[in-house]
């Protein structure tokens, strides 16, 4: 009873309501994007992102200039540079790995240099739920304007990308365009949510929302469809749990464990079932 008092005073002050509106839109377009960077091997380019905005973030600060303007186009300018990297010499993943360790490191100089952190910028690394503004949640729904209908147009393309980029560049299809769609999307997204969930957390909501939907869904709209209710749903939770006083990132991430616990045994049982029936 007394949470749910809490609850509710905090919900009539209006300071809920940013981070609850933020929290729903950051999170559906995450799920929706995770699902094809996951099944292109590229599940960690969120946290090498989140990396990158943290380092952009953190030379902000320090300059005193405006957190956004910075990150945003340098998560994006990361996101491409993966992507190039990832087509040349330098595989993939030691691309995110390098792009990852040394933006952090420059992050951490910058915080250095400055004299120290603010709350801010700590906010920014391990994510509050009191840190959302209004103005994070226009651009929230600005992303979910451009990011809900550009995926459902481009689906088809996305599609046949995830699953055989060479067939897909053989029949003509820019691949290359629109793999910098989906990763700038997911730059966006990152950066627009690492004030409530975190550098440290932010990568999670791309990856569990669609490793969660892979171990019941066999087809890509099924998991896709699954993944952006799965999402909502952890996020829902945890966000109810954070109003109690856990952080709100590691709350989300902590019930799509055990999201991923129990898609985990379904899809196990139904194994067994299947193989119980073919024999």
């Amino acid at each position: 009873m007394r949470f749910l008092a809490n609850f509710m005073e905090l919900w009539q002050l209006g300071i809920l309501q940013p981070a609850l509106v933020v929290g729903l839109l950051v999170t559906l377009c995450a799920a929706l994007l995770g699902v094809p960077l996951v099944l292109r091997r590229y599940s960690m380019i969120g946290d090498g992102l989140s990396h990158v905005g943290f380092g952009a973030l953190a030379i902000a600060a320090a300059l005193h200039w405006a957190p956004l303007p910075v990150a945003l186009p340098a998560v994006v300018l990361a996101a491409f540079l993966l992507l190039r990297a990832g087509g040349a010499k330098l595989r993939g993943d030691a691309a995110i790995a390098l792009l990852s360790t040394g933006c952090l490191a420059v992050g951490v100089l910058a915080v250095y240099l400055a004299g120290g952190t603010n709350v801010d910028l700590m906010n920014y690394l391990f994510g509050s739920l009191w840190a959302v503004t209004k103005t994070d949640m226009w651009l929230s729904a600005g992303l979910c304007a451009l990011a809900l209908p550009g995926f459902c147009w481009f689906y088809h393309r996305i599609f046949s990308i995830a699953f055989d980029e060479s067939f897909a560049r053989a029949t003509g299809l820019r691949t290359g365009w629109y793999q910098f769609f989906t990763a700038a999307l997911a730059s966006l997204t990152i950066v627009l949510g690492m004030r409530m969930l975190g550098t440290m957390l932010i990568s999670s909501m791309l990856i569990f929302p669609a490793l969660i939907s892979m171990r019941v869904c066999k087809s890509f709209r099924r998991a896709v469809v699954c993944a952006a209710v799965v999402s909502e749903a952890s996020f829902l939770l945890g966000f109810a749990l954070s109003c109690a006083g856990p952080p709100t990132g590691a709350s989300i991430v902590a019930v799509n464990l055990l999201f991923f616990g129990l898609f985990s045994l379904i899809g196990w049982i139904r194994g067994r079932r299947v193989a119980a029936h073919s024999a």
